[in-house]
C-alpha cells in the first residue's frame, strides 16, 4: 500500500506546449524554494529523491496509464488460459519507484522482484510503496557476473514486465535479453515501448531483437494494443505498444 503523502513543498512547470521537444530532452522546472531548477524529465535518479515529484509529473500532469494498461493486459492472458497469478512470480525490468508492481498486486500477482540500475529507484520504492516487492535488485543487467545472475534467477520467474522502460538508452537490447533469459520457458512476457521503436527505421535495436525472437520461435506474441502511454510536454499524445506473449524454446 502507498504510504500517504503530505502536501508537496515545491512548485513545477512544464515549457509552453506550443514547443515541442524529443521525448528524451524533454524537461520541466521545479522550485524547491530556492528558484526555479531545470530538470530533465528522464533524468529519473533526480526526480526519484523528491517525494510524490514522479507521480505529480507523470501521472497527474502527464496522464500517464502504461503500469495499468500492461498489467491489465497481462491479466486478461492469463484469464485467457487458466492461469492463477497468485502463483506467478515476475521479473519486474526497469522497476522505478513500485507503480507496475502496485498494479500487479492490485490484479492478484502473488510475487514481484524489482531490477533497476538506479540506486535511488530501490531507495524510493521502499520509501512510497514499502513491501511491494518481495526482492530488489539494483545491477545493470549488461553487465552481470554469474553469480549475480544465479541469485537473481533463483527467484524462479514465470513472468517479465517491462513498462515505459526500453529504449532511450534506458533499457538496451541486451539489458532486455538478459532479463528475458531469466525466465522460464512458456513464462510470460508483457513489455511496452515506443510505437515507431517497432518500424523499420527504428535505430534503437529492438525492432531487430524482437523481430528475431518472433522469428526463432522464442517468443509467441498473444495480445498487441497501440495507446497512448502520456502526454508529451507539448500536450501532444505519445503512443506506445503494449505486447503480452509467452516465451518459447526456439524452432529447430
Amino acid at each position: 500500500m502507498a504510504v500517504e503523502r503530505s502536501e508537496p513543498t515545491y512548485r513545477l512547470a512544464l515549457p509552453e506546449p506550443t514547443t515541442s521537444f524529443e521525448q528524451d530532452a524533454e524537461y520541466c522546472v521545479l522550485d524547491l524554494g530556492h528558484g526555479w531548477t531545470e530538470y530533465r524529465i528522464h533524468d529519473y535518479d533526480e526526480l526519484f529523491k523528491i517525494p510524490g515529484l514522479y507521480e505529480k509529473l507523470f501521472y497527474d500532469i502527464l496522464q500517464c496509464q502504461s503500469p495499468a494498461v500492461v498489467a491489465g493486459a497481462l491479466a486478461e492472458q492469463l484469464d485467457a488460459v487458466g492461469v492463477d497469478p497468485s502463483g506467478l512470480r515476475v521479473l519486474d525490468v526497469g522497476a522505478g519507484n513500485g507503480i507496475v508492481a502496485e498494479e500487479l498486486r492490485a490484479r492478484g500477482v502473488g510475487k514481484v522482484v524489482g531490477i533497476d540500475i538506479l540506486p535511488e529507484a530501490r531507495d524510493a520504492a521502499e520509501r512510497d510503496r514499502p513491501g511491494v516487492y518481495d526482492d530488489y535488485h539494483v545491477v545493470d543487467l549488461t553487465d552481470l557476473d554469474d553469480e549475480t545472475t544465479e541469485n537473481i534467477s533463483a527467484g524462479g520467474f514465470d513472468a517479465l514486465t517491462c513498462v515505459a522502460a526500453l529504449g532511450f538508452g534506458d533499457i538496451p537490447p541486451a539489458a532486455f535479453r538478459a532479463a528475458f533469459d531469466m525466465v522460464a520457458v512458456d513464462g510470460f512476457v508483457a513489455i511496452t515501448l515506443r510505437d515507431d521503436f517497432l518500424t523499420d527505421g527504428d535505430t534503437s535495436g529492438f525492432a531487430g531483437l524482437i523481430s528475431s525472437l518472433l522469428a526463432s520461435g522464442e517468443l509467441e506474441e498473444l495480445a498487441a494494443t497501440v495507446y497512448r502511454h502520456r502526454l508529451a510536454t507539448s500536450r501532444d499524445p505519445l503512443l506506445y505498444r503494449a505486447v503480452v506473449a509467452r516465451k518459447r524454446r526456439p524452432r529447430g
